[in-house]
Order: structure tokens, then sequence, then C-alpha cells
């Protein structure tokens, strides 16, 4: 690491992603793993517990109200804090509320609960994409993801295994009141943290908010090809983690214990690939830093290929897992950096929701295709074609090579002009 890098992981700017980033995570599980478990224990039918995986739906459609937190501004703490405190209060209070209310005392009210949490996290995302984006300079955004990354997982095992544990040992109510104790961190740190130096006017109007993003992304050269490579870029990393717990568990006949640990394993795989990528992106650049990153991710599927051709072995399922979460999570310090190059200030919270939707489109939809062709073709021709899937988007990258460097360089040409004004 050289001294450009190493003064780059030392900003304060960077610092600040760490709680942010654990602020976002933290409500995930507690509306999905952890809810299920909740639920399951409470005694509730299966066909309830299935209507409750409907509570996550704001999380895919909130750039539908990205273009309110564009256009309105708080009357306290600036335009992207004063939304993070308000998500953040909402909430603490909505966690409250549901350990005291429980889903045996009020299922209906104790689900609209769990869906306005759902939705105060998705909001919560929406601004701090924003602010991330507005905050941290080109050449920090692939640490800054890591960072965010970082506190993210941290706070996903904080949401899923320490609240479980809670719950065995002192019951759920106790669980959920300890995990809004732990808003206070993220609402500490947002009275503490400046408001970005880079951020421009609200938009004009709510025409303006609602469609300025769209009509100004679309105005830019190759703006649609664009638009496919965020669908594509991650496609065969997606594809083929769609069923990799269940080709562990059915394909190769690991324990649910081997899976636990080899997840916990993952993680720290995760976390560590988003800080070589970060800490490589200042000397690569952002196409050179996508290209490898992505050729790498590719790659990594094949890995799983080779665990379905050796049978069950540990040593390779280590390796598969380990080198599938390294490659994945240098992917994504590129791919979010990519996003954040592509967003314009004025609109930053809808164009991130926008393009961060766009992506969630090549997931949302793999799950059926992948489970007919495993029953077709088998594991191992499986894994092959989610190699083959992540070979459109290098080549998109590869075409597009002058418009993604020109949108970085661009991003880090208006940081420097707006910081001299």
């Amino acid at each position: 690491m050289n001294r450009a890098t190493l003064r780059a992981v030392l900003t304060p700017r960077l610092g600040i992603m760490l709680p942010l980033g654990f602020a976002s995570g933290l409500p995930l599980a507690l509306t999905g793993g952890t809810l299920q478990a909740w639920l399951t224990e409470a005694g509730l039918d299966l066909t309830t517990i299935g209507l409750f995986a409907y509570v996550g739906l704001p999380y895919t459609l909130k750039f539908l109200w990205a273009p309110v937190m564009d256009r309105i501004v708080p009357p306290w703490l600036g335009h992207r804090r004063g939304w993070m405190i308000v998500t953040q209060a909402g909430l603490a209070l909505a966690l409250t509320l549901m350990a005291f209310i429980g889903p045996s005392a009020g299922a209906q009210i104790f689900a609209a609960l769990a869906v306005g949490v759902a939705f105060l996290s998705a909001s919560q995302d929406i601004v701090f994409d924003a602010y991330r984006t507005d905050l941290l300079k080109p050449d920090e955004r692939g640490l800054g993801a890591a960072t965010w990354v970082m506190g993210y997982r941290i706070a996903m095992m904080a949401s899923g295994s320490l609240a479980l544990i809670v719950a065995a040992r002192l019951g759920w109510s106790s669980a959920y009141l300890c995990m809004a104790g732990l808003m206070a961190l993220g609402i500490v740190t947002i009275l503490m943290i400046p408001e970005p130096e880079t951020a421009r006017a609200a938009p004009q109007s709510m025409a303006e908010a609602v469609w300025g993003p769209l009509s100004e992304f679309l105005s830019r050269p190759m703006a649609l090809a664009l638009l496919g490579l965020i669908v594509l870029y991650k496609l065969g990393d997606a594809f083929a983690g769609a069923l990799t717990t269940s080709f562990l568990l059915r394909g190769m006949a690991f324990s649910s214990e081997d899976i636990g640990l080899v997840r916990a394993f993952g993680i720290g795989a995760t976390i560590l690939g988003a800080f070589i990528g970060g800490g490589l992106m200042p000397q690569l650049g952002l196409f050179r830093s996508l290209m490898v990153f992505g050729v790498l991710q590719a790659l990594s599927n094949l890995s799983f290929l080779w665990l379905a051709w050796a049978g069950k072995s540990y040593a390779v399922m280590a390796f598969a897992v380990g080198f599938e979460n390294l490659t994945g999570g240098m992917g994504t310090a590129a791919f979010v950096a990519l996003v954040m190059s592509l967003c314009n200030h004025r609109y930053t919270a809808t164009q991130f929701a926008l393009l961060s939707s766009v992506e969630a489109l090549g997931r949302v939809f793999l799950g059926w295709p992948a489970a007919k062709l495993v029953g077709i073709a088998g594991w191992g021709p499986f894994f092959f074609v989610t190699f083959l899937a992540a070979l459109p988007g290098l080549w998109l990258l590869w075409v597009l090579r002058k418009p993604v460097t020109q949108h970085a360089e661009r991003s880090e040409g208006r940081v420097e002009a707006e910081l001299s004004c």
C-alpha cells in the first residue's frame, strides 16, 4: 500500500463509513431470517410465515419514494443528515413497539410494524447511499465501500446470530429491545458527522425530482448500455449464489453446522476482499478494477464446479466458498464505485436508488431458472453456465471502457470543482 492509499485510509470520511454501514445493515435480518425465527417459535402457521416474506418488498421499491428525499430538505441537520436522523429514530421506535407487542398479541399490528421497519430501513439506505456518494472523493470510493461492507456485515451478525442468542436466553422481546438500543450508535454518529460539501441544491419541484434524474441520465451517451452493464456485471455471481446453499446441503450433503461455519468464514473473506479491492482501486483505476475483479468473480464460479466433480471435500468447499466471497467482495467495492461515478450530485438519492434497483433485477428472477437448469443438467453444468453468464458483462465492460473511464474522471473533476467554489 503506497502513501496515497495510506492517506486515503486514514481520512475521517472513511472512518464514518463503518458506523453508518453498521446502522444500514442492522434492520435487514430483523425483518428477514431473525423475524422468521421469532414467528416460528411463536407458533404461527407456515402460510402466515410465508406471507411475512413480503415485508421486505420496500427494499426493491425504494426508488419510488427516493425523489421525495431528494426534493424535501428537513428543517434540521441539513439535507442528508436530516433524513438520516428521522429514519434512525423511526427504526428505534418501530423495533421497540415490535418488542412490546409481539406476533402472538396482535399479528396484524405486528405485521404492519414489520413493514414499517422495512420501509424505514429502505429509506435509510436511500439517504445513506446518497450521503456516501456525496461525501467520498473518487479515490476514496473503493475503500469507502469496503469499510461500509465491514460495518454492514458486522451488523448482520449482530441482528442475526447475536439476536438469536439473546432471544434464547432472555426472550424475543429483549432481543428486539437490544437491537433498538443499538440504533443509538447510528444516531450519535449522525449528530457528529458533517453534511457533504459537494451536495447541491435540492430539485426545485417534485416534477423535477421525479423526472430530472431519469432524463439527466438518459441524456448521456451510451446511457442504455451503461444500464445494461449495471444489470450484467454481477449476474454470473448472483446466478451461482441463487443455489449455492442448496448445492452444499443437498448436492454435497454437508451438514447445517458445516454451512454455518463456512458462512462465518465467508463473511470474513468478503470483508477482506472488499478491502483488498478498495486498496487496489486507486492504482488500477475504475475500469481496470472492474475488469480484473470481474474476471476473478467469474473464475470463482468454476471453483464450485471443481467441488461438484471432487465430491464431498471439506478442503475444496473451504477454498470454493473463500474464493467466491473474496472475489465477490472485490467486485462489490468496484461496482459500488461505478454506481457512485454515474450519479449526479443534484439527484444522488434517486439515481443511486434507481441504479441499485436495476442491478437487483438481475438477482430477483434467477431462482426459478437456476433450479430448472440444475434439474435438467445437474450441478456441474449449472456452475459452468454461471461462469458463462458472467462473460457478457465483461464483454460489455470492455465495450464501454471509454465511457466508464470518462464518468470516473468527470466525477473526480466535479468534486474538485465543487470543493474549490
